[in-house]
């Protein structure tokens, strides 16, 4: 989809660039599908904020997606292509042969009307959700599984999609999004083709107003606080705060591995996000 721009009559539609959403659906959600969402305050137990600069936005429900897409070897209908608030990409409302109703994650070129289906015997082409050791090597996937059977948990924002590269006894080489090339077990299911929305990267808000209907509150420098409030608050006029950057806890935010050098899933990591690719 497009992006959709605005005239300049007032200072927010200026420079403002959202996608373009009228090809969507306009029906209401599934209700089986969807519960009630509990907005984020960002507080713990104890009414302290845990998570800065969260809070208020528009109500919203929550519909259930299936990420597993267990049901095997039964063909499905996508009925609607919707919006969803609660992430960046599309869903798609689809109807299996039983009756069945479930929401999937939308890839780019998925329209209503089309026949999608899971299995390791099924064709792999976009939409349909195989095993790693029966899509074609060289395919975009998304919504890749890292232990059989739990669902997916990879590659599953707007416009994301990873690639197969290739097969190895029981593993699968693939290379994500980031750049990092990963094996990950063959036994593993992923769904073929790019998550929709991929123009989601290039919107603009035009206003800050937009930013607190999604439930983003302002951020303020940690230089211009006061030393009780963060690390490099306080002195005299406009100061650097004497610190390198950091978090309010003193986690340095610029150039610090937080990931353990120690984790066991290091091993199934081919190349590093942050090798310089040739």
């Amino acid at each position: 989809m497009a992006l959709k721009l605005f005239k300049p009559t007032t200072p927010g539609l200026r420079g403002k660039a959202i996608v373009d959403t009228s090809a969507l659906s306009k029906v209401a959600p599934c209700k089986a599908l969807t519960h009630g969402k509990k907005r984020i305050s960002s507080r713990d137990t104890k009414g302290r904020i845990s998570v800065r600069r969260r809070g208020g936005g528009h109500k919203r429900r929550y519909r259930i997606i299936d990420f597993k897409r267990e049901k095997v070897n039964i063909e499905a209908v996508v009925k609607t292509v919707e919006y969803d608030p609660n992430r960046s990409a599309f869903i798609a409302l689809v109807a299996y042969k039983d009756g069945e109703k479930r929401y999937h994650l939308a890839t780019e070129n998925m329209r209503e009307g089309q026949v999608i289906i899971s299995g390791d015997e099924v064709r792999s082409v976009e939409g349909n959700t195989l095993s790693l050791s029966k899509i074609n090597i060289g395919s975009f996937i998304h919504n890749i599984e890292m232990m059989p059977g739990r669902g997916g948990q990879m590659v599953r924002s707007a416009g994301s999609a990873a690639k197969l590269l290739g097969r190895d006894g029981k593993y699968a080489t693939v290379e994500l999004p980031s750049g990092e090339v990963r094996k990950i077990l063959s036994t593993c299911r992923a769904s073929v083709g790019v998550v929709s929305n991929k123009d989601k990267k290039n919107e603009k808000s035009g206003k800050a107003g937009r930013g607190r209907w999604f439930g983003r509150r302002p951020k303020v420098r940690g230089v211009v606080m006061n030393p009780v409030d963060h690390p490099m608050g306080g002195g005299e006029g406009r100061s650097s705060g004497g610190r390198h950057p950091c978090s309010p806890t003193g986690v340095p935010s610029k150039g610090f591995k937080t990931r353990s050098v120690r984790k066991w899933t290091s091993k199934f990591i081919v190349r590093s996000r942050k090798t310089k690719r040739r």
